[in-house]
């Protein structure tokens, strides 16, 4: 659990200090995930918004891009897709639902997609942007308008939160997260070359399965049993395997060097 407790905290702490900075003053962190000043100085951009905007041809500034490379290089270099499960408040709400569909027994989905579907939908929205002038998933990204809901401390992130929750429970497992967002595709392509991966050793592993159990994103552990590797960086970075793993297969690794 400890993985867990870290990544809420990090996710809590995330949201307290935009509300801190925006309705309280502190000059920590102010704005929100799309656009944010850190210290007060130091203009940070979501570089998948950034990237539609120049797309759109809607006129880009030089320090929006440079804020959209300060964003984008962090979360290449850090580890796979550590923006979708340690900073996006939507996944807690992915976790949630996953959690209640399991307690509740709910074996059945809506919908039924590959997880490809979400670089589908990536490729879609930047051609949609580039012939349509918009910023295509800015006009439907439900993790900034949830985000923007609890900021204002607004009850509308209440009924938000709903119904992302209940759409997870009967729409199938952690869907928004791992089929239908562009986002999370973005991320997964921009953590080709990121230097913290979780590595398999293949000559620990007992195939006992307990880490594809809790995996989200259960196609990144297809070396497990089989061969020394290091995941994909369609890895959300979570840490469950690890915490999973008995026999101390699995661990965060930088640079290949085990930690």
């Amino acid at each position: 659990m400890k993985f867990t407790i870290a990544r809420r905290i990090v996710q809590l702490a995330v949201l307290g200090l935009f509300i801190a900075g925006n309705i309280y003053g502190l000059k920590i962190l102010e704005g929100n995930l799309s656009s944010s000043l850190l210290f007060g100085k130091i203009g940070l951009s979501d570089p998948f918004a950034v990237l539609q905007a120049a797309l759109a041809g809607l006129g880009v500034g030089s320090a929006s891009v440079v804020g959209a490379l300060i964003v984008l290089v962090f979360y290449a270099l850090i580890a796979p897709r550590a923006y979708c499960s340690w900073v996006c408040p939507v996944n807690i709400l992915t976790d949630t639902g996953a959690y209640l569909r399991e307690k509740l027994g709910v074996k059945k989905s809506l919908l039924s997609l590959s997880r490809n579907s979400r670089y589908y939908l990536l490729v879609l929205t930047l051609v949609a942007s580039g012939l349509f002038g918009i910023l295509a998933f800015e006009s439907v990204n439900y993790v900034g308008v949830f985000t923007r809901s609890v900021l204002a401390l607004s009850w509308s992130a209440v009924t938000i939160a709903a119904v992302i929750i209940i759409f997870e429970i009967f729409a199938g497992n952690r869907i928004l997260c791992s089929h239908l967002c562009p986002l999370g595709g973005f991320y997964a392509v921009a953590s080709k070359f990121s230097l913290i991966r979780v590595h398999h050793d293949a000559s620990k592993c007992t195939k006992c399965g307990k880490c594809k159990l809790v995996c989200p994103e259960v196609q990144v552990l297809d070396m497990v049993g089989k061969q020394n590797g290091k995941v994909s960086s369609e890895c959300v970075s979570c840490g469950r395997c690890v915490e999973a793993c008995e026999d101390d297969a699995l661990n965060f690794s930088i640079l290949g060097e085990r930690k």
